[in-house]
């Protein structure tokens, strides 16, 4: 199933979105941890402008992809973050170059693990 998937602030866990089906558009799962496929990573530019703008954080950047169900967590995976007051793009947190999409990726605890 192809899901968009972000940090929920409110609840400590991600959100998983559905982007096809009957619930098309709408939350079906808050998971600790959970692997895509065919990533993209996606930042809207005017919600990360109103984040600068009234600094506070608002739901504007996240994952796209196809859930892949009962995956583990491979091996020499790339860790990625996003900062929206740092960087306008998802990028590599150790070498802070922008990440837009990926073959694979795993969330968990609030990071983001991708084969790039």
């Amino acid at each position: 199933m192809k899901v968009y998937v972000y940090y929920n602030l409110h609840k400590h866990l991600f959100s998983v979105r559905a982007l096809e089906g009957e619930n098309k558009g709408r939350v079906v799962a808050h998971v600790k941890h959970i692997s895509l496929e065919d990533v993209v990573f996606k930042v809207s530019k005017a919600g990360r402008a109103r984040v600068l703008r009234e600094q506070r954080k608002n739901v504007h950047a996240g994952a796209r992809g196809t859930w892949v169900v009962g995956a583990n967590e491979p091996h020499s995976l790339t860790q990625v973050t996003y900062n929206p007051y740092l960087y306008s793009t998802f990028v590599q947190a150790d070498t802070q170059e922008p990440v837009y999409n990926a073959s694979y990726a795993y969330l968990h605890d609030k990071r983001i693990f991708a084969q790039l």
